[in-house]
């Protein structure tokens, strides 16, 4: 297991169903799992709204997470915000506030994405076209745009100050995290996913420095250097 800790975010690179349980109680678990739609890569195309990058196939979206994976998410976080909410219907409770992503472009892919959320209250829409991701830099197959994570922390009360993400990809959920000045635990099996979110939060930390944006204080969490 790797560890890397940059400034009031620490990182793991592992396997999130050996780290999860050796973690304290954090405040929000916001995250992307893989859907298990076979997703972990992408041919190269071109076309009018601008194509698609190619990226390996891996194979980290064969299967979605089993529902161990979700107690121990559920157990260790008070709050949960879940992408992909609709492929994990059957291992996650009924609730009423879902967040949906419009992708403001009406083609051939879905037209927009739904997180499954533990918030009470009415459903909430935000419009952001897809054609962010090339604006953020497309780093990941499956990335989302960063002024959606932005917005999923707004959503949130001040007081949840500790963020999760188990399945962190690139690491937008980190960069969001340092946007708006919260502390964040993340967790990436693969290397080369992992090596690319640390660069991106690294970058967004150092911005963050910069316009001494507000920040909160450093998580401090301790795992066996072996699990």
């Amino acid at each position: 297991m790797r560890k890397e800790v940059i400034g009031n975010a620490t990182l793991y690179q592992g396997d999130c169903k050996d780290i999860l349980p050796n973690l304290g109680l954090v405040d929000v678990c916001l995250t992307d799992p893989p859907y298990g739609i076979g997703k972990d890569g992408q041919k190269k195309s071109s076309g009018s709204h601008g194509g698609r990058k190619e990226f390996d196939f891996l194979g980290w979206d064969s299967i979605r997470p089993d529902k161990e994976i979700f107690n121990l998410i559920r157990k260790i976080s008070k709050h949960q915000v879940i992408w992909g909410g609709n492929y994990f219907a059957d291992l996650l409770p009924a609730t009423g506030k879902w967040f949906v992503w419009d992708k403001g472009q009406r083609i051939n892919q879905s037209d927009g994405e739904l997180a499954w959320t533990s918030f009470d209250g009415a459903l909430r829409i935000l419009t952001i076209n897809r054609m962010q991701i090339q604006i953020d830099q497309s780093f990941h197959p499956t990335q989302k745009p960063v002024p959606l994570m932005n917005w999923c922390i707004d959503q949130m009360p001040k007081e949840n100050e500790i963020f999760l993400d188990p399945f962190m990809g690139s690491g937008t959920t980190g960069v969001a995290c340092m946007n708006a000045g919260r502390s964040f635990i993340g967790i990436e099996k693969k290397p080369k996913y992992f090596d690319i979110a640390l660069t991106r939060i690294k970058l967004a930390e150092s911005q963050g420095n910069l316009f001494g944006r507000e920040r909160t204080k450093p998580v401090q969490v301790e795992l066996p250097l072996a699990v």
